[in-house]
Parts: C-alpha cells; structure tokens; sequence
C-alpha cells in the first residue's frame, strides 16, 4: 500500500514520520543510513527513498522476529536438571532466619507545626510538650508555630524518628492519570526592537507594539494562537531575562524558544546573551530572520554570524530549524508556525488533564476595577471558577476566570493546559515564576500560605550558603558535580578571548570548565540572574558589577570574583578544581569618597583632595578607584590627612586628602570606594 504517495510525489520528511509511525529524526537517520544525501526535518522525500525506508524496517522487522524464534527454541530445548539429594535436603531442613528487628515508622512533620499538632503527632500531652520548650528556653503557648529547628530538638527530647515532609497539600495522585497531548510554550526572545512584538502580533492579529512605551515590551505576556486545527501558546517577555528569573526559582515554563534576529542588523550583544541563557535552560531553538523586506536585509549574513556563536541552521549543515519572515508583509509566517509545530511533534509534549489544577504565575497587576489579576500559564489539571489555592505566599479563591485576550475580559469555564487563563480571587499580589496549586479547601489554602510566609521569615535570619568558588570545591571534592560554570566578562575581546580559552584549558577529565556565558562589558543584572538559574559563578576580568547587579548577587547569594591579573583568575580556578583554594578573605565595603581635587606632591605622588559621600575612609584600608562605573585603579591608602593632621579616619560629610600607593591616573570626580578585609 503506497498510502497515495505516487511515484512524482515528494513528501516532508515530517509527513513521512507520520505514515510510518516514526519520529522525524529516525527518518533522517534512516536516510543516512541508506546513503542518501543528509537533509534536515523540512526537507523532501522522493518515492525512491520513501520505498528504500519500508524495504529497510520490513528486513529489521524480519531479523528481530527471527532472532525471538530462535531465542524460544533455545529456552525450550533447555533441559531441566534436579539434583534430588539437595532438593530433600532443603525441605528436611528449612533455613534458620534470624528475627528481623521492625523498624518503628517516622513520624511525618512539616515545618511551623503548632504545639498542639506536634503533641498528636508524638502521641504525647500538650503540656509535655510546653513543659520541654521551656526545658530549653522557649515560653510556647498550645497554639503556638514551632520552627524546624526547635521540632528536631523535642524530637530529641521525647526520643521520636522524625522525617520532614515540606508541604501537606491533598493532590488527586497522577499514576492512573492519563497523559494528553498538550499545545507547546514559546518564548520570542532577542535583541530589542528586532521585532519580536510585531511579529507576534501579525501571528495573534494584534496591535500590542504600538501601544508600547518606545515601541518596547514592558510585561509579560501570554496569547494562544490556533493554526492548523492546533494550539501554540506564545510568551511575548520583556527580554530573556524575565524566563531567565523564573528559571533561577526552579521554574522551567518554556518549550520552545524563537530567536528572533533582524536582517538587516544581524547579531547583536543581547542576541548572544538570549543564545546563552537559552542553551542554559537546555531549551530547543528555532531561529526567525526578521525584516528581510528591507533594502539592506542580508539574512545569509546572519546565518553565518549564528554559526559562530554554535548556532548551526540545517542550510549550513546542523540541525537547527531557520525561517526568514517579514511582519510587514507576512512572509514566512507560516514556515514559522509549521517549524513550531513539527518541533513540537518531535518532542511530543503531554499533561495530565484530569485532577487538581496546576499552573505558573507568568505576570500579575492590580485592576482599578477588579483588583489583584494574574495571568497563569496551567501545566497540570483543571482551575475553575470557586477552587481554593495557595500561590508561594499569597492564597485566595477563585472568584472570576477569564481568556488571556489582552485589554478583554472575556469569561471561561476553565483554564488547562490548552487554556492560559487570568485570576482573580488573590489574597496578595503573587510574584512572577510563584506556582499556583488547587487545595481542597480555604482553611488548608491559608494555612499553606501562613507557613510559607513564617519559612521565609525564617531564612532571613539564618545564614544562607553562599554559591562561591570555595563551595564549588567542596562539591567537586565530594563528587557532587563534575562542572564548574562560569559566567565571564572582561573590558575588551581580546581580553575576553585570552581568559576565556585559558580557563577552558583548565578542564580535566574528572571535572570541566563550561563557560556558559562570555561578554564585554561591566557585570550586569542578566548575568547575575544566569549565574543564580545554572549554579555559576561570575568572574570579572578588568570590569566590576554594577549597582543592580551587586543587589541581586546579595539577594541570590552568587559570588563575583574580579581580577586585574588574568594569572590571579587562572590560579584561582585551578585551585578550586584541585582542592587546594584557600578561604578567600572578604571585602566589605566601608565607604565612598568623590575627588574634587588633585594634587601632585614631591616625594609623596598624587593625593586625592575628596569629599566623603557615605560611610567612612580608613587608612591602610584597601581603596577601588572607578570612572564613569569602570575600575581603573585597585590600592592601598597610605595616607590620610584632615587638615594638616594624619588620621585614622573620616566620617561622610568631611572632606580629607588621600594618599594612594602606586597610582598614576587620578582625575576629579573619579570615585573612590574604601574597603576593609574581614
């Protein structure tokens, strides 16, 4: 049966997977395998090699079943032997077995328990509980929420074997839960004002960058397009970094990724950081070459500059899909929409529809009319109307559920994961990347949120392990990973591509340097956030952080290292790939100072007449000299005078003459910033 597929016909290759119930990726190998020319998941197949597969899956299909035949013969004409003596003295003499000591069950607690559910759980009194908090210190009343570390010391205390069970939420188990196909999630990320809203909004026949402040996105947002009888849901973000954020809280909402890349301007900066934080989240690509109408358009020019950066287009021999495409006039849309599809053929995404609803807050906004809206992307089950949730901190119930329309208000039943939908019924503005899951009622929704509030009020005040070199080397030593990853930026190319290529021939065969991401220019908060989401560090080679940057790597607990000697930086690294770095000494930030004037005094050198902007300048004390947000200089300060007097230090709000060891190139209005080692 030739399933209509005559002799002049072509066919897709995605077309071909489907008759022969194979995936498109074992046809391309099949036609390798056969000798035929290498093509990718777009291409033709003549009559010839379509009846050249059959032939070849029919002779596999003969070779397995004959090989089962022969396996069968073998396994019958097997002769079984019983050695009777040995049998009648197994059952004379049936083996002693020692009696197993039965171990007690755990007993199941969740953080921020109250004294009263810890008293049932210990199968003790009330009182006896209260009676050993205050053994230890601690006034507790019958209502009172006990914290973890207070729960393992009553364990101790009334000899209990505790196990932690984080969360208590009563889920509909997925086991007997069918897995149905689902539409895929795509991001359009790239370099701004390439295009990406526009072209989104030719696909979804919308207006939405024309409304936009400068034509840029502000928010995230989510649309649903039909197009061939199936569903692609889009995630129009305001940059990489937004997928990148939620990618850092353990949160993977992204399928599919479209690099969108202008024609006429090729790749820029913040294309290779989009190429990067997407081969990080080890999402698949499909790169859309826009504004190929335009008189100065040269898409091969960007293939070629995308091959550099590992982006290899099937024309150019790879495996990533490539479609050139004009939201102007519409050309190459639907090449776009058919390559979105067969990638999501190939993967075959699937979810359990039927149980309690699950799902991600993707944005989230305060309506003048109806309050506190989110918009939630569903990966799992049904959220509808009059469900009770718990989302990170916040809980609520859900009051009204409409489509993800923008500027529209149009009610549905449900939303699933065929149907983002918007939220209303929250108890508190959820943030970005929270998970939103179906509780059976308001009480356990509450109690929920309660405890995720006391838990992170808790971490506050505990020291949190901070991902540094030092923790690095401890993992490799213990064989918790074989990777180090490292975010690396430098002040120019050439510096760039010397660090870059000496730390990669750092890497051993128990363990390896992957830079994931490399780039010119000061540290930024898009790094930071790529460091925190794939568990790296940021080096710096001639560059420092800037002021947001150095807010999130705090809050992210992520460790910058700068250098202004690429040995230092190479020492380092090796160091901690063999177990040899020792404990880094910490700079703390003591003060800032601007330099009003400079002087040049005879056998001193110069000294910066400065004002202290905030804190305090130290002498002895190590000082960072920047211009315009770049360092320059790194010293020690040997002199400090108010007046004609040496100190040892100035408040904010005096002025004092700095003396700096060894440097050459002082200006006014540089910045000095004055640290102290602890």
């Amino acid at each position: 049966m030739k399933l209509n597929f005559m002799k002049t016909d072509r066919l897709k290759v995605n077309e071909v997977a489907k008759r022969l119930n194979l995936s498109p990726k074992a046809v391309v190998n099949l036609l390798k395998e056969l000798g035929f020319k290498e093509r990718g998941y777009t291409s033709f197949v003549t009559w010839e090699e379509y009846e050249a597969i059959k032939k070849k899956i029919k002779e596999e299909e003969k070779l397995y079943s004959s090989k089962i035949e022969k396996e069968e013969i073998k396994k019958e004409e097997k002769p079984i032997t019983i050695k009777p003596q040995k049998t009648i003295t197994k059952i004379r003499k049936p083996e002693k077995k020692e009696p197993k000591e039965i171990e007690k069950p755990k007993i199941e607690v969740t953080p921020f328990m109250t004294v009263s559910e810890l008293a049932v759980a210990f199968d003790v009194l009330p009182a006896d509980i209260i009676k050993a908090c205050l053994k230890m210190g601690l006034i507790a009343t019958i209502n009172q929420r006990l914290d973890l570390d207070t729960i393992y010391l009553l364990a101790d205390e009334f000899k209990k074997e505790i196990v932690v069970k984080e969360e208590i939420i009563s889920e509909k188990k997925l086991e007997n839960v069918p897995l149905l196909p689902r539409p895929p999630v795509v991001t359009v990320i790239g370099h701004v004002d390439h295009g990406k809203t526009t072209l989104l909004d030719y696909i979804r026949k919308t207006k939405i960058a024309e409304k936009e402040v400068g034509r840029i996105t502000q928010h995230v947002g989510v649309s649903v397009v039909n197009y061939k009888n199936e569903k692609i849901i889009f995630l129009d973000t305001p940059g990489h970094e937004a997928f990148t954020a939620m990618r850092a809280r353990g949160i993977q909402v992204t399928d599919i990724a479209i690099l969108v890349v202008a024609a006429n301007e090729g790749v820029k900066p913040q294309t290779e950081e989009a190429i990067n934080h997407t081969r990080a989240a080890g999402v698949p690509i499909i790169v859309a070459i826009t504004k190929v109408d335009l008189p100065d358009a040269n898409p091969e020019r960007v293939k070629a500059q995308l091959a550099n950066y590992g982006i290899r287009i099937e024309s150019y021999g790879g495996d990533v899909l490539c479609v050139e495409t004009s939201a102007y006039t519409g050309y190459g849309i639907d090449d776009l929409l058919d390559a979105i599809l067969l990638l999501s053929h190939t993967y075959n995404f699937k979810a359990p529809y039927d149980c309690p609803g699950k799902g991600v807050v993707i944005d989230s906004r305060v309506d003048k009319g109806r309050g506190i809206i989110a918009t939630v992307l569903v990966n799992e089950g049904k959220i509808e109307r009059g469900n009770f949730f718990v989302c990170g901190e916040t809980y609520g119930k859900v009051r009204e559920i409409f489509d993800v329309l923008p500027d529209k208000f149009k009610k549905i039943d449900f939303g699933n994961p065929s149907n983002p939908c918007q939220i209303i019924g929250f108890s508190d503005i959820p943030e970005p990347g929270e998970r939103l899951i179906v509780v059976e009622n308001e009480r356990l929704a509450r109690e929920l949120a309660q405890k995720r509030k006391l838990q992170k009020q808790s971490e506050k005040f505990k020291l949190q392990k901070k991902l540094t070199l030092q923790l690095i080397q401890e993992k490799i030593q213990k064989g918790e990973t074989k990777e180090l990853k490292i975010v690396l930026k430098a002040d120019v190319m050439g510096s760039l591509e010397a660090i870059k290529h000496a730390l990669e021939e750092l890497s051993l065969e128990e363990v390896k340097i992957k830079i994931i991401h490399a780039g010119v220019g000061p540290i930024t908060k898009s790094d930071v956030l790529l460091a925190a989401a794939s568990e790296a560090i940021v080096v710096g080679y001639h560059v420092t952080p800037l002021g947001d940057a150095k807010e999130i790597a705090e809050q992210q607990q992520i460790e910058i290292r700068t250098y202004n000697i690429i040995y230092q930086a190479i020492d380092d690294i090796r160091a901690a790939m063999l177990g040899l770095l020792e404990e880094e000494k910490k700079e703390v930030l003591v003060g800032k100072a601007v330099v009003r004037k400079v002087f040049n005094i005879k056998g001193v050198g110069l000294v910066a007449g400065s004002y202290v902007l905030e804190g305090k300048i130290v002498r002895d004390a190590i000082v960072k000299v920047f211009r315009k947000d770049v360092e320059i200089f790194k010293g020690k300060i040997t002199s400090l005078k108010r007046f004609k007097d040496d100190v040892k230090e100035v408040e904010a709000g005096y002025e004092c003459g700095i003396g700096i060891n060894g440097i050459e190139n002082l200006q006014e209005e540089d910045l000095l910033e004055c640290y102290m080692e602890e």
